[in-house]
């Protein structure tokens, strides 16, 4: 427990200062989390992030993380990022016939998806912090709530597993508590910075968020449990890597996006 509270402390004392700056500093951190966090997803796949296909992947999720403010770039070169994503397709394609099936279809759908689960997350991340810092402070401190909820309550009240095959420790009870906590959150945190129009609209993306968030934290259980690792990565002593922290968030914060733009 003490390892995992001094991590946290000096994971948020490095975090934060690149939150609240922003602008390109946040952006250039927001690069290296996601480029961490890939090689921990490869490495379960047992690909190296210095392997061709690693290679691919890194640059195409790097093109995926250019913001909006900077898509200008892409412009020089007149290739929109779909247009990249589909070259690296065909590359990682032919990577499979050049190795006569050793990187097989399989990996290539592998590195393919992890490519679009990272890169739309993060890509988000970075985009949120652009529309303000009180949007991404709500997300982040959500998550945390739902978490902390989850446990509190599962703790207290829980019997009835939510999904013992791939997380054995969860409640649907704690589930529950998780939204009720985010919720009851939400309204302290509209009640003092105004982040969303009223309380009925920061109420209902809440639960959505929150269940999402959840969503998200069980996706990265699943697929370390198919691959049968502890966690992605070792970076975060008593956490895990970067991927263990940012599950729920990958999740969360596209989810924010497109709520935002149904809701407004």
């Amino acid at each position: 427990m003490k390892q995992r509270i001094l991590t946290a402390v000096i994971a948020a004392a490095l975090f934060l200062p690149f939150v609240i700056y922003g602008k390109l500093p946040f952006t250039i951190f927001v690069y290296l989390l996601a480029s961490i966090a890939l090689h921990e997803l490869l490495k379960m796949k047992k690909i190296s992030l210095a392997s061709i296909p690693g290679l691919v992947s890194l640059v195409i999720l790097w093109v995926l993380l250019i913001p909006t403010s900077y898509i200008t770039i892409l412009d020089e070169v007149n290739f929109s990022k779909a247009e990249f994503a589909l070259l690296a397709l065909l590359l990682l394609l032919t990577y499979t016939v050049v190795t006569k099936n050793k990187f097989t279809f399989d990996d290539v759908g592998f590195v393919v998806i992890a490519i679009f689960y990272l890169g739309i997350g993060f890509y988000f991340l970075i985009e949120t912090r652009n529309v303000g810092l009180e949007l991404v402070f709500y997300a982040l401190l959500l998550i945390w709530v739902t978490d902390s909820g989850a446990y509190f309550v599962g703790r207290a009240m829980g019997k009835n597993k939510l999904w013992p095959e791939i997380s054995p420790n969860k409640t649907i009870e704690g589930a529950i508590g998780g939204v009720v906590f985010a919720v009851l959150f939400s309204w302290i945190y509209h009640y003092f910075t105004g982040v969303l129009d009223n309380y009925l609209i920061v109420t209902v993306m809440t639960i959505f968020l929150s269940v999402f968030g959840q969503i998200g934290d069980l996706v990265e259980s699943a697929l370390k449990r198919h691959y049968q690792v502890k966690d992605s990565g070792t970076i975060l002593p008593g956490h895990g890597g970067i991927l263990d922290r940012f599950d729920s968030l990958l999740f969360v914060l596209p989810i924010l996006h497109f709520l935002m733009n149904i809701l407004f």
